[in-house]
């Protein structure tokens, strides 16, 4: 897989510092798992973030901090071998989004939004929304907007819009200044999971009728 589309360079240092909420930190730990040259980058964010605290004046610590730390990492890795564990080999969901909507794409339920488009939407307790897409070869998402961040993964098929060609593992990592309309590739559908703060802001008066009923 070849990503030509990755995380922004201070969403990279949000999610390293811990300052994304859970809609969006779902999204890049996919990518991540997606695209080496971010994991790359996120390494050297750490390492950075480490020589930082290492000129940091020593601070006291609780008497059982230690132990605390060592139990967190022995938990830590529990999980992963455990996720390890359940891998299944024909699994075409990146591994952070598996507890969200399973192993497998052609497994998830999805409810008709609009013509050519489909959507799944995923619980969880953060203040912005995800959700999954579903959006029919040769299909356009009608111009809009953003009323704030807005973060899309592509897991199968492919779009374009005037950023570029979005396939597999690209991310685009969009604010509210960023206005396009994404039209998937003919032969195949698209789907990508989104994260937003705000609803979309689409441009037409017919799209902005709809939105209500559409819910993107």
């Amino acid at each position: 897989m070849t990503v030509h589309h990755h995380i922004d360079e201070s969403t990279l240092l949000r999610y390293a510092s811990g300052d994304l909420d859970e809609a969006f930190s779902v999204i890049v730990a996919a990518h991540l798992a997606m695209c080496e040259d971010c994991r790359k980058a996120l390494r050297l964010a750490n390492d950075i973030g480490g020589s930082l605290l290492d000129r940091e004046e020593p601070a006291p610590l609780a008497d059982n901090a230690l132990e605390r730390i060592m139990s967190g990492i022995d938990t830590a890795g529990a999980r992963i071998e455990q996720r390890t564990a359940d891998r299944d080999a024909d699994a075409d969901v990146p591994v952070p989004l598996r507890r969200f909507i399973g192993n497998r794409l052609d497994e998830i339920s999805w409810k008709r939004v609009a013509p050519g488009v489909r959507r799944h939407m995923i619980e969880i307790d953060a203040p912005s929304s995800l959700y999954l897409l579903h959006i029919g070869p040769g299909k356009a998402v009608p111009e809009h907007g953003h009323g704030g961040a807005e973060m899309t993964l592509i897991l199968s098929g492919a779009y374009r819009d005037q950023l570029g060609r979005f396939g597999p593992g690209d991310i685009a990592d969009l604010d509210e200044h960023i206005e396009h309309q994404p039209r998937v590739e003919p032969g195949a559908p698209c789907i990508c999971v989104v994260a937003t703060e705000e609803p979309t802001r689409f441009k037409g008066v017919f799209s902005r009728l709809l939105q209500p009923i559409v819910g993107i």
